[in-house]
């Protein structure tokens, strides 16, 4: 069992920066992979980025890619996402997620961070 704690959301203007970062506990939570999640109002949950469990590779979704950065720390416990140039099109709850390194299906999921980007 893995449990997700998201933190770090809030309103900022378009143009400015914001650090999201996810507490994992468990067992087992350093041996996941990891990954950030969004949903806009009225949109499906879509795919921003990951990062391998061992924080060997990232991947991103092409509408993040050069403004988002994905990292966790050493004991691989914490996940953070940096976002900078923020967008009004990024607005959206964020997620924190986690798999098992062997399945495609993300098990564990955070209760979200709302991000508002203003215009």
């Amino acid at each position: 069992q893995v449990q997700l704690v998201e933190s770090g959301g809030g309103l900022v203007q378009a143009g400015g920066s914001l650090k999201l970062s996810c507490a994992a506990s468990g067992r087992t939570a350093s041996t996941y992979d990891m990954g950030w999640f969004r949903q806009a109002p009225g949109k499906e949950r879509e795919f921003v980025g990951s990062i391998a469990w061992n924080g060997g590779s990232t991947t991103y979704a092409d509408a993040v890619k050069g403004r988002f950065t994905i990292s966790r720390d050493i004991a691989k416990t914490t996940l953070t996402l940096q976002i900078i140039s923020l967008k009004p099109e990024d607005t959206a709850v964020y997620y924190c997620a986690a798999k098992w390194r062997y399945s495609d299906i993300y098990r564990y999921w955070g209760q979200g961070t709302q991000v508002t980007v203003s215009s």
